[in-house]
């Protein structure tokens, strides 16, 4: 089994999408290893964005996850850095088929309601940026 991490972002917690995104993720099969809410600051985000600094849109990318409470979460299942992505759908918001979590809740590339990791190494070095091995079921 693989891990994944998934975050939904400030917008996603605003507007109340948390349980709608843990329960696809559990229809899906995924179990839930890890859960918190939190806010987080400019240290962590940094470090959580860092293949991103020498990019023009890094700024605005801290700027918004250190906005408003986050709800990070770490998932199981079968290939669940690829699945979890799936059912993500495509970063840029406009792009994202329907039935994903983008294309039916986000209009937006830079506030699409949640974070998923790329590859099973994102995922370990994500899941040790937010959470001990300890807070892991």
């Amino acid at each position: 089994m693989e891990r994944t991490f998934i975050m939904v972002k400030p917008n996603g917690v605003a507007r109340g999408l948390v349980g709608e995104v843990i329960a696809r993720f559990e229809r899906r099969g995924f179990v839930l290893r890890g859960i918190k809410a939190l806010r987080i600051d400019r240290e962590l985000a940094a470090r959580h964005y860092a293949e991103h600094v020498d990019k023009p849109f890094f700024e605005g990318l801290v700027a918004f996850i250190t906005s408003a409470p986050v709800v990070a979460m770490v998932w199981e299942g079968r290939e669940a850095v690829t699945v979890a992505r799936a059912m993500m759908g495509a970063t840029d918001s406009a792009q994202a088929a329907p039935g994903t979590i983008r294309g039916d809740f986000s209009l937006s590339k830079e506030e699409n309601v949640v974070h998923g990791s790329d590859s099973p190494e994102s995922a370990a070095r994500e899941i040790g940026l937010f959470f001990d091995e300890a807070e892991l079921v």
